[in-house]
């Protein structure tokens, strides 16, 4: 019986075998061809699942010529899906039971991407990257409340005083970008653009210390890059913006993206109003080789309005050829004016009068730029772009001075820039290699018309004065190449490059009929290296940075506006050449925290310097300073709970200055630094509240010192309607109406001491709406034009 039934399993076991030997099997094979360009298709998900029970069956990549095949596949029903990013997935039922040619499968380009899921852990604040150092302003719950400026604060690196003025490395020489790219918007101040910009405008705001090659020399402390908002999809998103200020005055801003079929169109458009704010200030100079000073108080006020766009609109013809265009607008309208009484002291004898200055004055710029980006087959990264861009900024001012003592008269000033500029990019990814290479031209033009008019008694009227008269012309072309190599490892990464710049300069002055030709080369090399750990890096970072001298420096316009304080600039200066050393060791394995030392030296740095001559005191610039500096910033982002969040952001520099200027030698040293602090509360239903305190320091002059600065402020902010709508209100320096600002500078000749007030306590309220719906990104250039190789002059 057993040897019966061990001999019937037997039998059934063959059968089985037969059966599965012979079951009939069939391939499925195909092409991939992109219809857009009708070109194979590589590197295409190919998914095969069981049609009934949908389970996964074989998946695999097209080759680089799009074929796909399959094999020995039990012959029954199947779902062939082809999936790539960037194109609409398609899915085809296979239902035949014989061997399937699909022959040619055509995959249309799509702007949709996966759909959206449901992240809830915290993004980290900060990333540490082989040349930058990254705040990630959409992570912060803050930016909804807080404007760009007040977010600048937070970020690592950078600072504000207590007049606004942003700080890198606690210098005011770097390049200001917008989307990577130099813009008309931050060209003449952009903190007035900043206080009016709401955070939730921005993504995320880079500090580049360490430039590549890729990015223009100027910049002697590095670049901020500030990323703005551009997601759009087939449809649309808006955000709408407004909040008011008792010292600023009314704000409103409006964000925007817009897609449909190849085209897309994103941007934004504010504008904001600040109404006229009279202060008290106070100026003394004690002249030590002869018995006078000259001591001046009064009040001053200025008050203005500002107006500003930024758009792009994007072109995808293909998936492989991208037009884009962008244009941006500013406009600042101003009035200024002070009533000052002036008491000079000579010789025993008191002097005593009263001079009324009233001013206005217009800044318009404006750029329009077009780029064309063509991609490769087979590697989506390879690019080659080809740009152009024209800028156009130009400031009107008027001056009406009545010196009570002298002659009244009046300074009319138009001056401005125009600039062409051309650039080739190509990048080429490899399998662990990086190239980049480029080149641009820049066809810039500087001018400034200027002229006096002074009062006639006899007449009655203002005639010219030709001796205070001036026209200026400046020319600049500077001509570059750069070639920078990118190499990456599990563990390393290293970033070198170089960049070679030709600069030509051809000025005239007419009112004194002399002309200026200069002729100057460098080259400029960058180093980046980056070791990554088990949730933190350590990077080193050494690079070379040039300093032109921009237009605001190299004027020769005097500015008579307070005769016995003068201004001017110096058409003579000449670039310096600054060189930075940085390491910084950053960890975000619970929050986020960076340190970072640097230490950096320049010789023939351009300098803001007075002298006297008489009773009156001249400001211009020279190249005259020799400058090191040796810094460490701590920059920590730090969950205490789960609703509580601490951010700090510190430095401290150690800075050594020297320069000879008007037969003297200048000498200076010590410390300056600044600190930060933030923390918010987060509730469960909906409101935030947050506290903040900063204190910048006194920071050291060539001939000085400057002011100090501390602050403090709070806000609270409440989401409604499924966060669509942010409603929120804050305060800074409640409890004191104006802060004190002094100055302070001593030469052999003479000792100036001066003070200003500025309004400090401010109460604000205001409030976010966004509507629409976005699903991806707007496809852009991933190169463009960004003239960052001229300084700000007015910043430094």
């Amino acid at each position: 019986m057993r040897k019966l039934l061990l001999a019937a399993f037997g039998c059934f076991l063959c059968a089985v075998s037969f059966a599965q030997t012979n079951q009939p099997t069939i391939t499925v094979k195909g092409i991939v061809i992109d219809s857009a360009v009708n070109k194979p298709l590589g590197y295409v998900t190919i998914a095969l699942s069981d049609i009934a029970t949908n389970a996964p069956v074989k998946s695999s990549l097209s080759k680089d010529d799009g074929s796909f095949e399959f094999g020995n596949l039990p012959a029954k029903a199947y779902k062939l899906s082809l999936i790539s990013v960037g194109y609409k997935t398609k899915a085809i039922e296979l239902k035949s039971a014989a061997t399937v040619n699909l022959g040619r499968l055509m995959l249309a380009t799509s702007s949709h991407q996966l759909k959206e899921v449901s992240v809830t852990a915290d993004r980290p604040l900060m990333k540490q990257e082989v040349d930058r150092l990254t705040y990630d302003v959409l992570a912060d719950p803050e930016s909804k409340t807080l404007t760009a400026l007040d977010m600048i604060r937070k970020v690592p690196l950078l600072s504000v005083d207590a007049n606004d003025a942003i700080k890198l490395r606690g210098s005011g020489n770097y390049k200001i970008l917008l989307n990577g790219k130099e813009s008309a918007i931050m060209a003449r101040n952009p903190s007035d653009i900043l206080k009016a910009m709401p955070g939730a405008n921005i993504i995320k705001i880079e500090v580049i210390t360490t430039p590549p090659a890729k990015y223009d020399a100027e910049g002697l402390a590095g670049i901020i890059n500030i990323i703005t908002k551009k997601n759009a999809d087939q449809g649309y998103n808006v955000g709408i913006n407004s909040n008011y200020n008792t010292a600023y005055g009314a704000r409103a801003n409006l964000n925007f993206t817009l897609k449909q079929g190849k085209f897309g169109l994103s941007g934004f458009t504010g504008a904001g109003k600040r109404p006229e704010r009279s202060t008290a200030f106070f100026n003394q100079t004690d002249f030590l080789q002869q018995p006078s000073s000259i001591t001046q108080n009064g009040t001053r006020f200025n008050g203005g309005t500002n107006n500003y766009v930024s758009t792009e609109l994007s072109f995808e013809a293909d998936s492989l050829n991208l037009l884009t265009g962008s244009f941006n607008y500013y406009n600042n309208a101003n009035t200024t004016g002070s009533n000052q009484l002036t008491q000079q002291m000579d010789n025993g004898v008191e002097t005593d009068f009263t001079t009324i200055n009233m001013g206005n004055g217009n800044f318009e710029g404006k750029d329009f730029g077009l780029n064309y980006q063509l991609g490769f087959k087979g590697n989506k990264d390879r690019l080659l772009t080809a740009s152009y861009k024209f800028s156009d900024n130009g400031n009107n001012t008027l001056n009406m001075v009545d010196p009570g003592n002298t002659t009244k008269y009046r300074q009319f000033n138009s001056s401005g820039a125009k600039e062409h500029t051309t650039q080739l990019d190509y990048i080429h990814p490899l399998k662990a290699i990086t190239i980049e290479a480029g080149g641009k031209l820049i066809d810039r033009k500087n001018y400034s018309n200027f002229r006096t008019n002074m009062y006639d008694a006899v007449s009655k009227e203002y005639l010219p004065d030709a001796t205070q008269d001036n026209v200026f012309d400046y020319r600049q072309d500077v001509y570059s190449l750069y070639n920078s190599y990118t190499l990456k490892f599990t563990k390393w990464t290293f970033k070198s490059g170089v960049r070679y710049e030709r600069t030509n300069i051809d000025a005239n002055f007419s009112s004194v009929n002399t002309t200026l030709n200069q002729n100057f080369t460098n080259v400029v090399p960058s180093l980046s290296i980056q070791r990554s750990l088990k949730s933190s890096s350590l990077t080193f970072g050494f690079t070379q940075r040039i300093q032109r001298p921009g237009i605001f420096q190299l004027n020769p316009f005097v500015d008579r506006s307070n005769p016995n304080y003068i201004t001017t600039g110096n058409p003579d200066l000449r670039p310096a050449v600054n060189n930075n050393f940085e390491l910084s060791y950053g960890n975000f394995a619970k929050g986020s925290v960076n340190i970072s030392t640097s230490y950096s030296f320049a010789n023939n740095t351009i300098q803001q310097l007075a002298s006297v001559k008489g009773t009156v005191t001249t400001t211009t610039y020279a190249n005259v300073g020799k400058n090191k500096q040796l810094g460490v910033d701590l920059s920590l982002n730090y969950p205490l709970t789960k609703k509580l969040n601490l951010n700090v952001n510190a430095e401290l520099l150690h800075i050594w200055l020297e320069g000879f200027y008007s037969n003297q030698l200048f000498k200076n040293r010590g410390y300056q630094g600044h600190v930060f602090t933030n923390s918010s509360y987060k509730f469960d239903n909906g409101y935030r509240i947050g506290l903040n305190v900063g204190f910048d320091s006194r920071y050291v002059l060539l001939q000085g010192t400057d002011n100090y600065y501390l602050g403090y402020g709070a806000n609270a902010s409440k989401e409604l309607f499924n966060k669509k709508v942010n409603i929120f209100m804050y305060t800074n320096g409640p409890f004191k109406q104006f802060i004190k600002l002094d100055f302070y500078t001593r030469t052999q000749d003479f000792i100036t001491s001066s003070y200003n007030y500025q309004l400090f306590r401010t109460f604000g309220i205001g409030f976010n709406y966004k509507f629409g719906k976005l699903n991806s990104e707007l496809k852009k250039n991933k190169r463009g034009i960004n003239n960052d190789d001229t300084s700000g002059g007015s910043r430094n």
